[in-house]
């Protein structure tokens, strides 16, 4: 291979691999966007509408963001085209893993089943082309075949990448909640035994706190606005959380409103609770810790100490023999 085909293999696989993160991690945003940016674009909205009269439909189409107007209806079209292959199971179980992600810019089901399609098709579509451009310089037969066979795995591994993604980001997000869940607790007991109800605690944890668990917290006091009961609405936050820790939290606030319990006794129990627990995963962490070291220290710290020791020893014992 030459010098020109490993430059325009390069450029395909680059061009592709910032194509495909760009679309996973900056392109179909949903509407996550901040106060302050909402806040902008109705001050200008209300300028333009004094100024020259209200917004056409075309003007107000092409004030959206590219992504909204032509990305995210391409993915959920192909998603459609495609949705007929996959089972009503699969759609619940992926709303399922996208709420207990944290609805990654505010996808659904369809929108995260057609970027799988859409990041298969690339993968696939590259993997291919960079084989064709390997193999194919002799025999186009045989480099169409070895192609499609990599076009196949690489169709496969971009099925499945956002998968992989989004279950790192459902396990980031249940770290962030068992670390802060301590800390919440507490001052949802300071609130309620400061003489607040317990809905407004909840709001006061959602609007003083900036974090996965204050967000869950938040969606509660708004679903209990809505009308829901307030244990749907706990049993629902705990659903899209999948924390041990919060299921037990859940529990016992459920049956302390059942019982009649002061919820303020409740919360002063759990907050002691979660804290030893926080306190012993921490210790169980630490207590991991010279097992995972042990095996960078054998197969790369010990092997470069050893050669840096007993090395010149090998040399002067060769230089011996041999002299």
């Amino acid at each position: 291979m030459n010098i020109g085909t490993l430059i325009i293999v390069l450029t395909i696989v680059l061009i592709g691999g910032v194509g495909v993160f760009a679309l996973i991690r900056f392109g179909l945003r949903g509407s996550t966007n901040s106060g302050g940016d909402v806040q902008l674009r109705l001050e200008e909205f209300a300028g333009r509408t004094e100024i020259s009269g209200p917004l056409s439909l075309e003007e107000i189409e092409m004030s959206q963001p590219f992504s909204k107007r032509v990305l995210r209806p391409i993915l959920v079209r192909l998603a459609q085209s495609f949705s007929r292959l996959s089972p009503s199971k699969s759609r619940e179980a992926t709303e399922l893993r996208l709420d207990l992600a944290g609805r990654p810019n505010n996808w659904g089901p369809t929108e995260f089943f057609g970027i799988r399609i859409f990041v298969a098709l690339v993968l696939g579509v590259l993997l291919f082309l960079v084989t064709l451009l390997v193999f194919g310089t002799g025999d186009i037969l045989t480099g169409s075949m070895i192609g499609l066979l990599f076009a196949g795995v690489g169709g496969l591994i971009g099925f499945m990448m956002p998968v992989f993604w989004l279950g790192s980001k459902t396990r980031r997000r249940q770290t962030e909640i068992l670390k802060s869940l301590p800390d919440s607790l507490d001052l949802l007991t300071i609130a309620v035994e400061a003489g607040m109800g317990f809905d407004g605690a909840m709001q006061k944890l959602a609007d003083k706190w900036d974090n996965e668990l204050s967000k869950g917290f938040g969606r509660t006091v708004q679903e209990m606005r809505l009308g829901v009961v307030r244990r749907e609405a706990l049993k629902n936050m705990e659903r899209t959380m999948g924390v041990p820790d919060v299921t037990t939290f859940v529990a016992a606030i459920i049956q302390a409103e059942q019982l009649g319990v002061s919820i303020a006794k409740i919360l002063r129990v759990q907050s002691e609770q979660m804290r030893i627990k926080r306190r012993q995963r921490a210790q169980e962490m630490a207590n991991k810790a010279p097992i995972k070291m042990l095996f960078p220290m054998v197969f790369l710290i010990f092997p470069a100490l050893f050669i840096i020791l007993l090395g010149p020893a090998v040399l002067i014992l060769m230089e011996t023999n041999f002299g």
